[in-house]
């Protein structure tokens, strides 16, 4: 096994676990921890986006002109994200809340930085293993 396979079976062990904890979460109905689950599998499905071609290939259909028709005709390939990528991804997450969070007390806010704080820790001991 390469290192970018093991690197790329880590990440998706990490989405995994990701995915694991929010449900959990949402049985146990802890809305911070959904809310940065949920905002942290997003940034990781944006980031594994593909850029969409500038032209449909393949049969069109003859109802909407440059269309696509068939099974999987809607299907692009993911980028595979290595396990660096998505620990990135989760640090710039807990970044920003924490960021926002700052700026939230400065303006007496301090119940929305508090829950801001929250969802980082929850993401926080995903990002560094």
């Amino acid at each position: 096994m390469d290192g970018k396979t093991g690197s790329t079976d880590d990440a998706r062990s990490l989405r995994a676990a990701l995915r694991t904890e929010l449900v959990a979460a949402m049985k146990a109905r802890r809305a911070d921890a959904v809310a940065a689950l949920r905002s942290a599998r997003a940034a990781i499905d944006n980031a594994e986006a593909v850029v969409a071609p500038g032209t449909a290939t393949g049969s069109t259909s003859a109802h909407l002109a440059g269309s696509r028709t068939g099974v999987g005709s809607t299907e692009a390939d993911r980028r595979a994200l290595s396990l660096g990528d998505v620990r990135a991804l989760l640090r710039a997450e807990i970044t920003e809340r924490r960021t926002e969070a700052d700026r939230y007390d400065a303006l007496g806010q301090h119940e929305a930085a508090g829950r801001l704080r929250r969802e980082a820790e929850v993401l926080d001991h995903h990002a560094d293993g």
